[in-house]
């Protein structure tokens, strides 16, 4: 993709130029994100008269690609990138990115992050996560939810379920009226993370800690990840899940929710801001999975600085920006959750919601990541095991088989 140069920018910035700060994310711009760290690039260019050359780049294309551009000399300054040990943490190991301790303690960041979020941005020389050096600093937290169109909900006299059965109940109403209740998408992330979720309601934080940060051996057939994928089977063959879904991808769940098609989509805080501007044509509202302690989430995506990055300092300085507590304010005004926000300065109603579900989970010590970060290559086997549990190829005894054998291969190849 080639380059978008903001306020100031020209083509002609190079590796070496120490006054250009090449600058790499994958927000869209009417993203809370995407809002802040626009400001956030006026403010620094006007108060280092450094250059910032923006190149857009979407999620899977940093995701697929940073191992090979982050060993060149196409390495930018600063980039998003995704947190976990199969993302950041692998990097990290392979030493493409720089240890931050030395801004960490300059900056004071530590100060401004609860340990729970620290977790993701901290890398032990094996790349797992939550001890060792700093390799990325989060300026915002995320977690998923279900986000469900009130007006549908009230055309069907139905309310908000507070139990996995109420939830049944709910979306088999749906189905009587002909309508296919959950948003989904088998093909990238979204079934994956509901799947989870449904592991959570049966879990505990020891087995959280065995699935993410190899603790302990985790039961492929165990109760957890049995219920997780016997249920979604069962979704599936009641007319929950659309057996379409392995097809679909993220973006098509989520306008299909905009558009109204769907009253139910379970997916990320990441998505609030653009259904805030984009859902115009219904109420819609949010809350937390019934019965669930634990959701998935973390601490956002981290910036990170390469290795092979020409001009560190500034990179410091712009992450330093985003984290001052106006740049926050607009992140929490804008369908984000800030991490180091004066709570005063939220101000809009929706946000104050997310935020509250935020620190919901937050309280309940209830953030439990996500579930294809244990392994470099689990993203894309979860997604294809979960294609084949949807069009009915596999049973969820052979899925939960085949799950298991590619998770404990990737674990050994990280912990031996």
């Amino acid at each position: 993709m080639s380059a978008l140069l903001l306020s100031g920018c020209s083509s002609s910035g190079s590796e070496s130029d120490s006054n250009t700060l090449k600058l790499w994310h994958f927000e869209s711009e009417t993203s809370a994100m995407g809002i802040a760290w626009d400001e956030a690039i006026k403010i620094f260019e006007e108060e280092t008269g450094a250059t910032v050359e923006f190149e857009a780049k979407s999620f899977e294309q940093i995701r697929s690609t940073a191992s090979q551009v982050l060993n060149s000399n196409e390495a930018p300054d600063l980039l998003e990138y995704n947190k976990g040990n199969a993302t950041a943490g692998l990097l990290a190991s392979q030493g493409l990115l720089a240890p931050l301790d030395d801004a960490v303690e300059e900056f004071g960041w530590d100060d401004k992050l609860a340990p729970s979020l620290q977790t993701t941005a901290r890398y032990d020389e094996d790349g797992i996560m939550g001890s060792g050096s700093w390799y990325g600093v989060p300026n915002y937290g995320e977690f998923v939810e279900v986000y469900y169109n009130k007006d549908m909900f009230a055309a069907n006299g139905l309310e908000v379920p507070t139990t996995v059965a109420e939830l049944e109940t709910v979306m088999q109403s749906f189905v009587d009226k002909g309508i296919t209740p959950l948003a989904e998408a088998a093909a990238e992330y979204p079934l994956g993370q509901l799947w989870y979720q449904l592991a959570l309601t049966q879990a505990d934080r020891s087995w959280i800690d065995d699935y993410q940060l190899y603790t302990g051996d985790i039961d492929w057939q165990g109760p957890e990840i049995s219920y997780a994928t016997e249920t979604l089977a069962d979704w599936t063959e009641s007319g929950y899940i659309s057996k379409d879904s392995t097809g679909l991808k993220a973006e098509d769940a989520g306008t299909a929710f905009i558009n109204g098609t769907y009253p139910i989509f379970f997916s990320g805080s990441w998505w609030h801001n653009r259904f805030t501007t984009e859902a115009s044509g219904f109420e819609w509202g949010t809350f937390l999975f019934p019965e669930a302690e634990f959701s998935p989430g973390s601490a956002g995506n981290m910036w990170a600085v390469p290795e092979n990055a020409t001009n560190k300092e500034l990179a410091y300085e712009f992450i330093d920006i985003t984290m001052r507590p106006e740049i926050q304010a607009l992140i929490g005004n804008n369908g984000g959750i800030p991490v180091a926000a004066d709570t005063a300065d939220i101000t809009d109603p929706k946000s104050q919601e997310l935020i509250g579900n935020f620190n919901t989970l937050t309280e309940q010590d209830g953030i439990a990541f996500y579930p294809d970060w244990p392994t470099a290559t689990f993203y894309d086997e979860l997604n294809a095991a979960l294609q084949e549990l949807v069009n009915g190829s596999k049973s969820a005894t052979e899925v939960q088989t085949q799950l298991g054998e590619d998770y404990q291969s990737g674990v050994d190849d990280i912990v031996g």
